[in-house]
């Protein structure tokens, strides 16, 4: 089990080891040290903090002037007060000259930001990066990935995004397992039934689906899909082509993310049959759990989902 609280924590001692390892490392603020449980490096590191206050779209250019000036800067904040208030700054300032500023976004998805709701849920952000060059977007599924994630960021070039939450995720992998460069797991080989691949704090959700459909006799093969766009597109291209039948679960919306990777890929490498299972709505305020299984990421939603597609396909 992970000694993290959740991954706000993970990003924070990721950090500390950085620096006290490779002196460009710096953290920019907007706002965001106490949100981002980052105040233990603030005291370590006093002077590579520095604090602009609620201004996204100053941040993102002060970072982009330190990564352009040889340092590895961190701007941590909510992910869509970076995405959609600072996205120009990200794209021209950043994405364009293709310099290492690496995004960390917190209250990602519906889960991340079930207390405050629909102005503090972002599941829109994967889709606004996914369509600018040169990102790179890393989607851990617990604190244990995002420690991981960030260290793995410090070694990427070019600009990168870690999608965060707020501390509702649960620990799916081990804390020695590091973050997949290739940004593909199986983790589920049941069979061929179906393909199921799924994208950050739900993952959990989707293998007790992938072990209740199992328990049902339908055999599916799951895939941790934790770097979009894709990482390894071969390897993906590789199990579309073992099925004849596809799904893609993300706590995000169904356009842009996962969902949208993965059907890309189909028509170009691979023609199947693929599902998306995500948001098509705002959400609303409630607790993680609940709101988790109302909009459709129960796992015995998720099986039903599955199991109804495979019937309906045997009868057309």
């Amino acid at each position: 089990m992970s000694d993290f609280k959740g991954t706000r924590e993970a990003f924070t001692a990721a950090m500390m080891d950085l620096a006290a390892e490779h002196s460009d490392v710096m953290f920019v603020s907007a706002d965001s040290l106490k949100a981002m449980r980052a105040v233990p490096f603030a005291q370590r590191y006093p002077h590579r903090y520095v604090e602009v206050g609620i201004a996204e779209q100053c941040a993102v250019d002060v970072a982009a002037g330190m990564a352009g000036s040889g340092m590895t800067p961190f701007v941590a904040t909510y992910a869509g007060f970076l995405t959609m208030r600072a996205c120009e700054q990200m794209r021209t300032f950043v994405a364009y000259p293709n310099v290492g500023v690496k995004f960390v976004g917190i209250n990602a998805g519906l889960i991340g930001g079930e207390r405050e709701g629909v102005t503090h849920q972002f599941y829109e952000d994967v889709g606004i990066l996914s369509c600018i060059p040169n990102f790179t977007i890393f989607t851990p599924a617990d604190a244990n990935q995002t420690y991981h994630a960030v260290l793995e960021a410090y070694k990427t070039p070019g600009p990168v995004y870690i999608r965060a939450g707020s501390g509702r995720e649960p620990d799916v992998y081990d804390r020695a397992a590091p973050f997949s460069r290739d940004g593909v797991t199986v983790l589920r080989d049941y069979g061929s039934d179906a393909v199921i691949f799924a994208s950050g704090f739900l993952l959990g959700r989707v293998i007790s689906a992938a072990d209740l459909l199992r328990e049902r006799g339908i055999r599916v093969t799951l895939a941790d899909v934790s770097v979009l766009p894709a990482g390894n597109p071969g390897k993906i291209a590789a199990l579309l082509g073992s099925t004849n039948q596809v799904f893609t679960v993300e706590d995000h919306n169904i356009h842009g993310g996962l969902g949208s990777c993965v059907c890309h890929l189909a028509c170009e490498r691979a023609p199947v049959r693929v599902e998306r299972i995500g948001l098509s709505t705002f959400g609303e305020s409630g607790p993680a759990d609940e709101l988790a299984d109302h909009y459709g990421f129960s796992p015995e939603g998720i099986a039903q989902r599955v199991t109804e597609r495979l019937e309906r396909s045997e009868n057309e």
